[in-house]
């Protein structure tokens, strides 16, 4: 089968087979992340916000009505690289979440998402999981097939 053929090597005009399947399996997860971060910068970009500041609006709406300090925020975002800190004074500008100094321990901050937020969450959210998606093109069974193989994956990293 001419490389071409298959849309991984088509995309990248890669003529030469992978060195190993699993190569493959690497670079065809890299070239999805990418079209995964395009698309979620473009579909966040109306709302005002960034994927990174979404992913910061999830974790603290699955803690409402409880504020939480910033350090669990960032033992939680995907992003390990992104600056939580910097991610939460913007969010407070927007007047999206509240930051309040800790009553027992004034080094700490705790974070709170806003009604304005949750309102927005909820809009942003309507959409989001539509055709849009990278995963659209899997039926049912690809989808739970993929969650398997990425459990798989992830296993032995937690």
């Amino acid at each position: 089968m001419d490389p071409l053929q298959r849309p991984l090597e088509r995309l990248i005009q890669q003529r030469v087979p992978f060195k190993s399947p699993r190569a493959r399996v690497e670079v065809g997860l890299m070239i999805l992340a990418g079209m995964l971060q395009h698309d979620m910068n473009r579909y966040f970009k109306p709302f005002g916000i960034t994927p990174q500041q979404y992913n910061v609006l999830r974790i603290l709406r699955g803690q409402y009505p409880t504020a939480v300090p910033i350090n669990l925020i960032k033992e939680r975002v995907i992003d390990k690289m992104c600056d939580a800190s910097r991610i939460v004074d913007r969010l407070v500008k927007l007047k999206l979440v509240e930051k309040n100094i800790n009553t027992r321990d004034k080094r700490v901050a705790d974070v709170v998402i806003t009604d304005k937020a949750l309102r927005l969450m909820e809009e942003v959210d309507a959409h989001f999981y539509d055709k849009n998606c990278v995963a659209y093109s899997l039926n049912d069974n690809d989808t739970d097939l993929f969650n398997e193989l990425v459990d798989k994956m992830l296993a032995s990293r937690v």
